[in-house]
């Protein structure tokens, strides 16, 4: 009996491999997009959308995995030298561009100098670099004056980060964005048109070369299995969804997080809550100040309860984390997150007459040009208010408030939220010179240590003791995490479901296709 069960399953089983559908080439996926990039030159944009586009186009020398780990892209394998002050990639070779010209070390090392010198992120690892060579056809050198731990996660970022390009257009273009004519990579779509107002279509690149290894994140295997990707700008979020429905999208973004119990019960919408997250944030004044007292942080840590902030502005789709980065990211830790989500009135209170707080007023800085930063600085404002502090509210557009945070005089807290980075080293509130001014020698000897530190576990044990310090007298309060929602349609979209390529910050459609 259990030997006809088993041959009943493996019969099943069979049965249900035959079925299963398997991916195929062709087709054109159209993408409702909430607008149009300024460009689609990764090095001069931190633009989400443009991210998005780009890096079917260009490709990184890294990228990440589905832990947001860096492992090779364009670079087969790679050697770490002199204690970390000197870097050798090894290039992948066969590799073509859009043009057909086969990439080499001098078009890495004319891209690495484009983007060190005029790229948004470039300067913050060009600061520590001394040379890029090419040392032959595939092999290129990266020198660094000090050991700079950050190397290979900024090398795998694209978002304002190192695109690799041919030679010949990054000499010309300098600090100029590139023009559509020169939008030539080697990734696995390329571009075909811009019709502003209109789309932006890329092709399949019959000449791709994939890597071997199974698909990982944004890593791994990349098959362009779509004859074509219409990206098609659609600013009302209601028709974006409504396009979706009716047939004339197969995928859409940024749907309202108030629409997220509607999508899930649509049996023919697939729902993807994009990962990493945001992290929601309140920002005290560490120069000046009521709140640059260290107890004050502690009462406010003390007073808040996250999950009503939260679900204020953002309904189902957020997480309570008190990680400074969130769970399934290699930088997720539990240091110091005994002092988050608190909700300790009486401790506030107690912590406030220990701090010497006689009432004296603290303006809290808010926008309503992001809806959900309103919406949850008003339940900060109640749940500290209820804590004994005097809460004035200041609300502005956000040109208005950015402009007023930037003067420590004009505000003691102020509301924003950060988008998911792939280094600490990248975080704002580490930066001395940004809006709160987290500035202590203690925290400054960590972050240099960590900054200089090549070996990921003795980084992490640095992070570690950061993220501890972050919470004793650091300039930034996490409330929590919220998530993008974005959709498709069930019934045309396969192959976005794969556990190994979960939905990411910029959605991708290499090994996506079309079922109808």
């Amino acid at each position: 009996m259990r030997r006809y069960i088993l041959l009943t399953l493996l019969c099943v089983g069979m049965v249900f491999g035959v079925l299963a559908e398997q991916p195929k080439y062709g087709g054109t996926l159209r993408y409702a997009t909430i607008g149009e990039p300024p460009h689609l030159d990764l090095m001069l944009v931190t633009s989400d959308l443009a991210s998005t586009i780009g890096q079917h186009i260009f490709e990184t020398l890294f990228t990440f995995d589905e832990h947001y780990a860096p492992i090779p892209l364009l670079v087969d394998t790679y050697e770490v030298r002199s204690d970390g002050r000197e870097i050798v990639l090894h290039l992948r070779q066969g590799i073509l561009f859009h043009n057909g010209k086969e990439l080499q070390a001098e078009d890495v090392v004319a891209s690495l100098e484009r983007w060190g010198k005029y790229g948004i992120r470039g300067p913050i690892m060009f600061q520590h670099v001394t040379a890029v060579v090419a040392d032959d056809k595939y092999t290129v050198r990266i020198l660094f004056e000090t050991p700079f731990g950050p190397w290979q996660s900024l090398l795998a970022f694209n978002n304002g980060g190192p695109m690799i390009i041919p030679k010949e257009i990054a000499e010309a273009a300098g600090g100029k964005p590139l023009t559509p004519d020169q939008y030539i990579g080697t990734g696995p779509y390329k571009f075909a048109e811009w019709i502003p107002g209109k789309y932006i279509r890329l092709v399949r690149f019959e000449g791709y070369k994939s890597r071997e290894e199974p698909p990982t994140g944004y890593g791994g295997a990349r098959h362009a299995y779509l004859d074509e990707i219409l990206f098609i700008p659609v600013p009302e979020a209601g028709t974006r969804l409504a396009g979706v429905q009716a047939g004339d999208f197969d995928y859409a973004e940024m749907i309202p997080a108030d629409l997220y119990s509607v999508v899930k019960a649509d049996p023919n919408i697939n729902t993807y809550l994009l990962r990493p997250p945001f992290m929601a944030l309140l920002f005290r004044n560490t120069k000046q100040g009521i709140m640059a007292n260290n107890l004050m942080l502690q009462a406010v840590l003390a007073a808040l309860d996250m999950e009503p902030i939260m679900k204020a502005a953002f309904g189902e789709l957020f997480e309570l984390n008190g990680s400074i980065f969130p769970k399934g990211t290699i930088w997720y830790s539990t240091a110091g997150t005994e002092r988050y989500n608190q909700a300790n009135l009486d401790k506030a209170k107690e912590l406030l007459k220990e701090a010497g707080y006689a009432g004296e007023p603290i303006r809290l800085l808010t926008n309503t040009s992001y809806q959900y930063m309103y919406q949850y600085s008003l339940v900060i404002a109640d749940q500290l208010r209820k804590a004994g502090m005097n809460i004035e509210l200041r609300v502005y557009d956000w040109a208005t408030m950015v402009k007023y945070r930037a003067q420590s005089g004009e505000w003691d807290l102020f509301v924003t939220s950060h988008g998911p980075i792939p280094d600490p080293a990248l975080l704002t509130a580490l930066s001395p010179t940004y809006p709160g001014w987290w500035d202590t020698p203690q925290k400054n000897e960590l972050v240099n240590l960590f900054n200089t530190t090549v070996d990921f576990k003795d980084r992490y044990a640095i992070w570690e003791k950061i993220q501890a310090l972050w919470y004793e007298e650091g300039s930034c309060i996490k409330l929590g995490d919220f998530y993008t929602l974005n959709i498709s349609s069930a019934k045309r979209v396969g192959g976005l479901d794969d556990p190994h390529q979960p939905p990411l910050l910029w959605p991708y459609f290499w090994n996506a296709w079309l079922k109808g």
